[in-house]
Protein backbone atom coordinates (compact mmCIF):
# COMPACT_ATOMS: atom_id res chain seq x y z
CA UNK A 1 0.00 0.00 0.00
CA UNK A 2 1.09 3.43 -1.24
CA UNK A 3 2.41 5.12 2.45
CA UNK A 4 3.13 8.62 1.04
CA UNK A 5 0.18 11.01 0.69
CA UNK A 6 1.89 13.97 -0.70
CA UNK A 7 4.78 14.61 -2.90
CA UNK A 8 6.69 18.14 -2.42
CA UNK A 9 6.68 20.23 -5.69
CA UNK A 10 9.01 23.49 -5.41
CA UNK A 11 6.97 24.99 -2.43
CA UNK A 12 3.60 23.07 -2.55
CA UNK A 13 2.66 19.43 -1.55
CA UNK A 14 0.70 17.74 -4.15
CA UNK A 15 -1.68 14.66 -3.30
CA UNK A 16 -0.46 11.41 -4.54
CA UNK A 17 -3.08 8.92 -2.87
CA UNK A 18 -6.32 8.71 -1.94
CA UNK A 19 -6.33 10.26 1.87
CA UNK A 20 -3.71 13.26 0.73
CA UNK A 21 -6.44 14.23 -2.33
CA UNK A 22 -9.67 13.69 0.60
CA UNK A 23 -7.37 16.13 2.60
CA UNK A 24 -7.17 18.75 -0.52
CA UNK A 25 -10.98 18.68 -0.88
CA UNK A 26 -12.19 19.14 2.41
CA UNK A 27 -9.56 21.78 2.60
CA UNK A 28 -10.73 23.52 -0.87
CA UNK A 29 -14.41 23.03 0.62
CA UNK A 30 -14.01 24.59 3.88
CA UNK A 31 -12.70 27.49 1.95
CA UNK A 32 -15.55 27.76 0.16
CA UNK A 33 -17.98 27.50 2.67
CA UNK A 34 -15.80 30.09 4.69
CA UNK A 35 -16.52 32.50 1.62
CA UNK A 36 -20.19 32.14 1.35
CA UNK A 37 -20.15 33.01 4.98
CA UNK A 38 -18.04 35.89 4.38
CA UNK A 39 -19.65 36.95 1.63
CA UNK A 40 -23.16 37.07 3.48
CA UNK A 41 -22.17 39.03 6.00
CA UNK A 42 -19.75 41.80 4.10
CA UNK A 43 -20.66 44.86 2.93
CA UNK A 44 -18.00 45.18 0.10
CA UNK A 45 -16.13 43.19 -2.07
CA UNK A 46 -13.01 44.24 -0.52
CA UNK A 47 -14.42 43.50 3.41
CA UNK A 48 -15.43 39.95 1.43
CA UNK A 49 -11.57 39.47 -0.30
CA UNK A 50 -9.97 40.96 2.75
CA UNK A 51 -11.50 38.73 5.71
CA UNK A 52 -11.60 35.68 3.19
CA UNK A 53 -7.71 36.46 2.05
CA UNK A 54 -7.28 35.71 5.96
CA UNK A 55 -9.27 32.37 5.99
CA UNK A 56 -7.49 31.40 3.15
CA UNK A 57 -4.03 32.01 4.36
CA UNK A 58 -5.21 29.48 7.30
CA UNK A 59 -6.18 26.64 5.92
CA UNK A 60 -3.51 26.68 3.11
CA UNK A 61 -1.53 26.55 6.98
CA UNK A 62 -2.87 23.91 8.27
CA UNK A 63 -3.07 21.85 4.45
CA UNK A 64 0.87 22.20 4.96
CA UNK A 65 1.12 21.16 8.46
CA UNK A 66 -0.35 18.32 8.00
CA UNK A 67 1.21 17.46 4.68
CA UNK A 68 4.72 18.14 6.08
CA UNK A 69 4.09 15.62 8.84
CA UNK A 70 2.84 13.32 7.06
CA UNK A 71 5.69 13.39 4.27
CA UNK A 72 8.52 13.42 6.92
CA UNK A 73 7.19 12.08 10.11
CA UNK A 74 4.91 8.82 9.45
CA UNK A 75 7.31 8.01 6.20
CA UNK A 76 7.74 9.22 2.46
CA UNK A 77 10.60 10.40 0.61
Amino acid sequence: MNNTWFKRVSCFYIPTSMPGWVILMMALGYAIYQFRVIDRDSHSVSDTLINWGFQVLMISAVYTLVAYGKLRKWGGS
